[in-house]
């Protein structure tokens, strides 16, 4: 016989896009929780959704309608839940559209650009594992004009502080304006500030940090801080692993 699939109580409540598992364990923990009948307050429990009955407030859990959106983050803006120093969040931004919806990875706060945002947890797991190599693209403008053999040390990889390394899949330049180049960075990792620690190895500080994409998906139509819902093709495609932007790419200065 083949066993239903289990996992536990607080990870079905964020599976199902109700809520995330530190609100999740909250809600389980003050007894708004039943599980065929009973009052459960252990978020570790494991259960099997397709057989328990279970219910959140007396209502029968059922998924959350899916929820997939484009946001572009403005600098300065932090990407969590909420900021012990009283900074603005992603949150304060979405308005009506931050109904349960979590970062596909994060941008630090003097990142501005393209940020995903969900309730579809394996959907968010996909995208940001290294293992599905969705490239992620960034527009970054350098302190000062950069020679063609750093461009050729940073596409070929470079050694970061703490001794791990970066690996971009392309690193092209976009133009010199003035004192400074414009390069655009594409990656498929995502380390901890990848882009800004990979510049600093070959002795260059990022002014400016803007992600412009996500595998086919684009800034395009969207002003700073505006949020739109992602087309269903668009999810299809970051879904697809063999579908991949080109990278000849087009990528303005912005």
């Amino acid at each position: 016989m083949k066993c239903k699939p289990t996992m536990t109580l607080d990870r079905v409540l964020s599976r199902f896009g109700l809520a995330s598992r530190t609100e999740a364990r909250q809600a389980i923990r003050s007894g708004r929780l039943k599980i065929n009948g009973r009052v459960v307050r252990d978020p570790e429990l494991w259960v099997r959704p397709e057989k328990d009955t279970i219910q959140l407030d007396g209502s029968r859990l059922k998924p959350a309608r899916r929820i997939y959106l484009v946001f572009y983050k403005p600098k300065g803006v932090v990407t969590s839940h909420g900021d012990p120093q009283g900074r603005k969040t992603v949150y304060d931004c979405l308005g009506e559209n931050a109904r349960w919806v979590a970062p596909v990875g994060r941008l630090d706060k003097d990142t501005s650009g393209l940020l995903l945002l969900t309730n579809d947890t394996a959907f968010a797991d996909f995208i940001t594992s290294p293992e599905s190599r969705i490239p992620k693209t960034y527009l970054v403008k350098l302190n000062a004009l950069a020679p063609p053999e750093a461009i050729e040390r940073l596409s070929a990889g470079v050694e970061m502080k703490r001794g791990d390394w970066a690996r971009p899949q392309s690193v092209r330049r976009v133009e010199d304006r003035g004192k400074y180049t414009w390069l655009e960075v594409v990656l498929t990792e995502g380390k901890n500030r990848e882009v800004r620690r990979m510049l600093e190895s070959v002795g260059f500080k990022v002014l400016k940090l803007v992600r412009t994409r996500i595998g086919l998906v684009t800034l395009q139509g969207l002003e700073v801080g505006q949020v739109r819902p992602l087309t269903a093709p668009e999810i299809a495609a970051l879904r697809d692993t063999r579908s991949r932007p080109s990278l000849a790419a087009a990528v303005h200065c912005v």
